[in-house]
């Protein structure tokens, strides 16, 4: 099993997904104290870099901190883009990057102050609008969640649909996420559910079953292991339409000072442009600085998946940019996942998102 994505075996103690979207939402402030003072930095370093060609007007840099959702990795890459080429510096930003992991949670850090930005989920908003959790989504760098799910080749499973009835192994976060839309879409039934502990083993050992995994992480790791490739089906594109990998902030920074909020979602965006267009060898330098797990393939293949899945690009993104929502996408996931009981049916979810800060046009962002 790859350590890239996750902590060593016998240490895990929730996945990545469940810290995600469903971490306690409580603010504790000496834990946010102590998880601020341990998480690792990346902070905006480059000497070419002229702040006096920040679009804030201002020759002064203002320190602004993004936590991330997970260890350093290719899926963080626009952000670590944006500080090695100067990008942030440019829009009069100085960018640290919070590296996330298993004991962090994010929306702690978030409304206790440790961090301006957060790397979010569409799922996790939502809820938060549910419990009163003042923080908002203002920009989604994934038009596509990299969640899927994977098969044994040769097996005769060629479609999503040709698993139902086969054994999945799961986390106890697919059941508030991605479960009840297969259930509902694909007729998935409970009996098919298996603890999935982020180990391949018991996937690697029954050619009938499934597990889920990420886009970019685990098809390598199976391939690894496995010694075969194995057959991937992304959720984003049989339906389960979730934005991911979002920038997320306080409700009052939005209502206080929106120009800080467009230059922060304006350089990053662009610095995503940079990651997936031009050479990602700056802001790869600094994953491996803040990570040193993480190997070169790995990020080589994390990129190669996300431009051949069009993670961040396609939809929406294609017309108005990486970073886009529209109400229409809001409305699709609250009503199918609302449908199934995972939110209550009366709750205002246009409040867990505002669309001012994206959707420019590609033209404003490679400019």
């Amino acid at each position: 099993m790859s350590s890239l994505r996750y902590p060593p075996r016998g240490i895990v103690s929730i996945s990545r997904r469940q810290f995600i979207q469903y971490g306690t939402l409580a603010a504790g402030s000496s834990l946010i104290a102590a998880c601020a003072t341990n998480q690792q930095t990346a902070q905006s370093e480059s000497p070419t870099a002229s702040a006096s060609a920040s679009p804030s007007g201002s020759g002064e840099l203002t320190k602004v901190s993004y936590g991330t959702n997970w260890y350093a990795q290719a899926e963080h890459g626009g952000f670590y883009q944006a500080i090695a080429t100067g990008i942030y510096r440019e829009y009069g930003l100085e960018v640290s990057i919070k590296m996330g992991g298993p004991q962090v949670n994010g929306t702690q850090l978030l409304l206790g102050g440790a961090i301006d930005f957060f790397m979010g989920y569409g799922s996790d908003a939502i809820k938060a609008v549910e419990e009163g959790i003042p923080k908002i989504t203002v920009a989604s760098i994934f038009q596509k969640d990299p969640q899927i799910l994977i098969a044994h080749p040769n097996t005769g499973v060629d479609s999503l649909e040709d698993l139902k009835g086969k054994p999945i192994f799961i986390s106890g976060a697919a059941n508030v996420t991605y479960w009840p839309f297969l259930q509902a879409k694909y007729g998935f039934t409970d009996d098919q559910k298996r603890p999935y502990n982020f180990n391949p083993g018991p996937f690697l050992a029954d050619q009938n079953s499934a597990q889920q995994g990420y886009l970019s992480s685990e098809p390598l790791s199976i391939k690894q292991e496995g010694g075969f490739d194995p057959v991937v089906f992304l959720l984003a594109d049989y339906g389960y339409d979730p934005y991911s990998t979002t920038i997320e902030c306080k409700r009052e920074l939005v209502e206080q000072n929106p120009d800080l909020v467009q230059r922060f979602v304006d350089a990053s965006i662009k610095g995503w442009y940079s990651y997936l267009d031009d050479d990602p060898t700056p802001g790869n330098e600094l994953i491996k600085k803040d990570n040193p797990e993480m190997t070169d393939e790995q990020l080589a293949y994390g990129i190669e998946k996300m431009k051949e899945y069009g993670i961040a690009t396609s939809g929406d993104a294609e017309t108005q940019g990486i970073g886009a929502m529209t109400d229409a996408r809001w409305k699709s996931f609250f009503d199918t996942m609302s449908s199934q009981g995972v939110f209550k049916s009366d709750t205002d979810y246009t409040k867990a998102y505002t669309l001012q800060f994206v959707n420019k046009g590609i033209d404003a962002y490679r400019a």
